[in-house]
């Protein structure tokens, strides 16, 4: 039996996972996107998918891949849904389609634990505090039991914990060979058993890193797999740029101190000055730190020529220079004594790579690259390349030559682009001789999904316009009891609507309003949720970048989405300007050919977080009077699913109105029909989102 009759079987209404899998409801784009995938695994080739919300691409993408019977590279853009598809959705196909497969789950070296640093955290002196010490306590009692030494399997301990960069290794502080345990590393069986799995699940963040320093153990898998699959291949350009340029962070250079006060301390206090040594480099470190504080500068600060725009030449210059003195010094300490230990010879390492990457900033950039310096908690001296196709040409597609065959090559993704060509994505990638399938959502977008855009908001640059949002979102969460996710375009935006929400309801505990980085994704999600059952106060929650995707709050958890502004990139990011400048460079206009795009792209993004089943019901709000009134608008929305469009606040608030009705769940909407109002004139109370008329 071939491949694809294979897959057809197993996608029949009457047997295979029907049969199998309770969740499981036949799709004919399900089925269609599968058999190409089975097509492409069995031709080789590239294959290109847009697989709209609700079609069921895991499932698409994995049966094929399972019945191959080939060896196959699975890549995902988060650590999140590697576990979900190792941990869940793999188990469940493999039993349902009685294939023999032997899965291994891989990730970077900073998921796991790291035995070895583990019994020297007790002697940090940054466990002196109580919250980490509760934390390495726990970790001390996981990892008597732990197999794997994944730390996602510690759901107690909050990802952003003080513990995790004191029991995990990274590249600079790994004693690789020399470890006294590296024959029960974590991250060693890892990469064993990726080795000898027919199935390996990681992450295009550990693709990428992998591609420019191979360490990970990627590189060498790559070469022996007949498959690669990249979903939410929709993030692989930008997670690819950040990983294949160069860098340096403070955040390296407070690890490369603590280590070297704790290694020197425990083995060469006697030898050197080594106190001294450390206080001038974190000197060093501090006058950086400080030299860019002084402008209050933050995120990404544009860099064109000697120093980064804004900061003072002849400062930057020798903040610089003393840093780079500082390294030398310790590295040329830690020559004198490396063979003290594999500890200080592995810190001597580090002190030359350090110097290196320094060194790197100190020339002008590579053409197709462009640099910056990023400021937050802590400094980023970044130089990446503008996209990722070059090395996906020659560094990536290439290993089909070097093994002498042709692999298959899925991505996909419900969002790879605003039109069927997905041109940008393509271009961006390296795709060329691509074959491209875009395959519909099956929801019903009229029935289930309304879109308004209130005429009367505002412009986005007026400083009234944070408060509207949160004045109209006020409001109609109080209508819905809840149950409202607001994305803003920026950090700025999404403090304020927060903060004026809360204002709003700080005399009532009908809403709770939950606001992003107050608390990990994940549990201000099961928060938001927890939020619409009954005897839950019902929740709104804000959030910005990091929200507009990767969130799913099936049901009626979740039935209003607000969007403060289009999500046009933010001017002065100088990633964003290379990129347009690029576009100029080869006759093409930057905002339409690049801004209109991306903007369009984004928006379907967190457009998508809406409708996540058959049976929801739910509006969508864009604040953004532009999307009726610029002639660009008609292009974002062309991008968006056929929603039911609402032309006026009215029918705004009998759409709204209409969800907290039961009885109409599976009701097409009708904007003709008004149920009870809300006010004699069935507006809302408050009408404050508005503008106000003339006069």
């Amino acid at each position: 039996m071939g491949l694809q009759e294979a897959v057809a079987r197993a996608f029949d209404p009457g047997a295979g996972l029907a049969q199998s899998v309770k969740e499981f409801s036949p799709r004919a784009g399900q089925t269609a996107m599968a058999q190409a995938v089975a097509a492409t695994l069995d031709s080789g080739g590239v294959l290109v998918v847009e697989a709209g919300t609700g079609v069921g691409k895991t499932f698409a993408y994995l049966v094929p891949a399972l019945l191959s019977g080939e060896r196959v590279l699975l890549s995902t853009a988060t650590k999140t849904l590697q576990d979900q598809l190792f941990g869940r959705d793999i188990p469940r196909l493999v039993a349902a389609l009685g294939v023999p497969v032997r899965t291994a789950l891989l990730k970077g070296r900073s998921s796991y634990l790291c035995l070895h640093r583990l019994s020297d955290a007790r002697q940090d002196a940054a466990t002196q505090s109580g919250a980490v010490l509760r934390d390495l306590a726990q970790v001390e009692a996981w990892s008597l039991t732990t197999r794997a030494g994944d730390l996602a399997e510690l759901i107690q301990i909050d990802e952003r914990s003080a513990v995790i960069p004191l029991v995990t290794s990274t590249r600079e502080n790994c004693l690789g060979a020399q470890c006294p345990q590296v024959q029960i590393c974590h991250v060693n069986l890892a990469r064993r058993e990726a080795m000898s799995a027919d199935v390996v699940v990681i992450n295009h963040h550990l693709f990428f890193a992998d591609l420019n320093i191979r360490e990970s153990g990627v590189a060498e898998l790559l070469p022996t797999v007949q498959a690669v699959v990249f979903d939410e291949a929709h993030q692989l350009n930008e997670i690819g740029v950040q990983f294949l340029g160069r860098q340096i962070t403070t955040y390296q250079l407070d690890g490369f101190c603590r280590d070297l006060t704790q290694q020197g301390q425990k083995l060469a206090l006697g030898v050197a000055d080594w106190r001294a040594l450390v206080a001038e480099l974190a000197s060093s470190v501090l006058s950086l730190r400080r030299l860019i504080g002084e402008g209050n500068q933050v995120g990404r600060i544009a860099w064109f020529s000697g120093e980064p725009v804004g900061v003072d030449a002849q400062g930057w210059q020798r903040a610089v220079a003393d840093l780079h003195a500082s390294l030398q010094q310790t590295d040329v300490v830690l020559r004198s004594i490396e063979d003290m230990s594999p500890e200080i010879q592995g810190l001597q390492e580090r002190a030359q790579r350090l110097t290196a990457e320094l060194d790197i900033f100190s020339h002008p950039v590579q053409p197709g690259f462009v640099r910056w310096l990023e400021a937050g908690t802590q400094i980023r001296l970044v130089q990446s390349p503008l996209h990722i196709a070059e090395t996906m040409q020659t560094r990536v597609f290439a290993t089909d030559a070097e093994t002498k065959s042709r692999k298959s090559w899925i991505f996909t993704s419900a969002t790879l682009g605003h039109d069927a060509t997905m041109a940008h994505f393509l271009e961006d990638c390296g795709l060329r001789d691509a074959k491209v399938l875009q395959v519909q959502s099956p929801f019903d977008y009229p029935s289930q999904a309304a879109i308004y855009v209130p005429s009367q908001m505002p412009n986005p640059g007026e400083s009234s316009h944070s408060a509207a949002v949160a004045a109209l979102v006020a409001d109609a969460s109080i209508v819905l009891g809840g149950r409202t996710l607001v994305l803003t375009t920026t950090l700025r935006a999404m403090r304020e609507i927060a903060a004026a929400l809360r204002h709003h309801f700080a005399q009532s505990s009908a809403i709770e309003v939950l606001v992003q980085g107050e608390s990990p994704k994940r549990e201000l999600t099961e928060r938001f949720v927890n939020g619409a059952t009954p005897g839950g106060h019902g929740c709104v929650l804000v959030g910005s970048a990091s929200f507009w995707e990767g969130v799913d709050v099936p049901g009626d958890a979740l039935q209003l989405v607000v969007v403060d502004k289009l999500p046009f990139s933010p001017p002065g990011d100088p990633v964003v300007e290379a990129r347009a400048q690029h576009f100029q460079r080869n006759g093409k206009n930057p905002f339409h050919h690049f801004h209109v795009p991306q903007a369009a792209i984004a928006l379907k993004q967190g457009a998508g977080r809406l409708i996540r089943r058959e049976t929801d019901r739910g509006i969508l709000v864009v604040c953004d009077v532009r999307l009726i009134r610029m002639g660009y608008g008609r292009r974002i929305l062309a991008a968006l699913p056929a929603m039911q469009v609402l032309a006026t606040q009215e029918e705004f608030v009998r759409a709204l109105r209409a969800l907290t009705k039961p009885s109409t769940t599976d009701q097409r909407w009708c904007a003709t029909r008004a149920p009870e109002s809300l006010t004699a004139d069935n507006s809302f109370p408050a009408r404050a989102w508005c503008r106000p008329a003339a006069g």
